[in-house]
């Protein structure tokens, strides 16, 4: 839920001209996805309890991450119906919330039949953006890239530690992510 946000500080830190964009404006964006991607999609997990879609915060089962999962890229739309409506959002911004949602919705249909890595999704969208941005700005960001990718796997280590998912839906997962992200953002 907060990759989307450290995404969008990675994309005005990585050069090319969306680094330009005035800082109210980079406010209004920050808000805008700190609010519909963290804020929003929390807020919503106390009902979800009350209505028993969810036992636990962890929502270890596939059928318990289906509404918070669909909630979440609802919120995720309406952030990017928002900023859309602001001219002066750069287009890369866009594109990257675009792909997020996409993103969240592929990730929502394949857990209606096997349950998916959402941590490794997160993960390996947040790589393929970082690793798009560097060939779009013409910046060498390959050790940022480095370690987004060492922090995957250590993530996807300890999924598969913790018995939280198997191999595969780790992999799936960050596959995921970083083909739709980074194929999304790069064109």
């Amino acid at each position: 839920m907060f990759l989307p946000v450290l995404g969008l500080f990675l994309i005005f830190s990585t050069g090319g001209h969306h680094v330009y964009t005035p800082l109210p404006i980079r406010k209004i964006i920050y808000i805008t996805v700190f609010v519909t991607s963290c804020i929003l999609p929390l807020s919503v997990v106390p009902l979800l309890f009350l209505m028993k879609k969810v036992n636990s915060v962890y929502m270890r089962t596939r059928q318990e991450r289906i509404w918070p999962m669909f909630i979440t890229g609802f919120f995720f739309m309406t952030g990017y119906y928002f900023l859309y409506n602001i001219t002066a959002v750069p287009d890369l911004i866009l594109k990257f919330i675009l792909a997020t949602i996409i993103t969240v919705f592929l990730s929502l249909l394949i857990t209606l039949f096997w349950k998916i890595s959402i941590h490794l999704v997160g993960m390996g969208g947040l790589t393929g953006a970082v690793l798009a941005l560097s060939y779009i700005a013409g910046a060498d960001r390959h050790i940022l890239v480095s370690v987004l990718f060492i922090l995957a796997g250590l993530l996807g280590v300890a999924r598969v530690y913790l018995q939280e998912h198997k191999p595969a839906q780790v992999y799936a997962g960050f596959a995921l992510g970083f083909a739709v992200v980074f194929t999304y953002v790069m064109f």
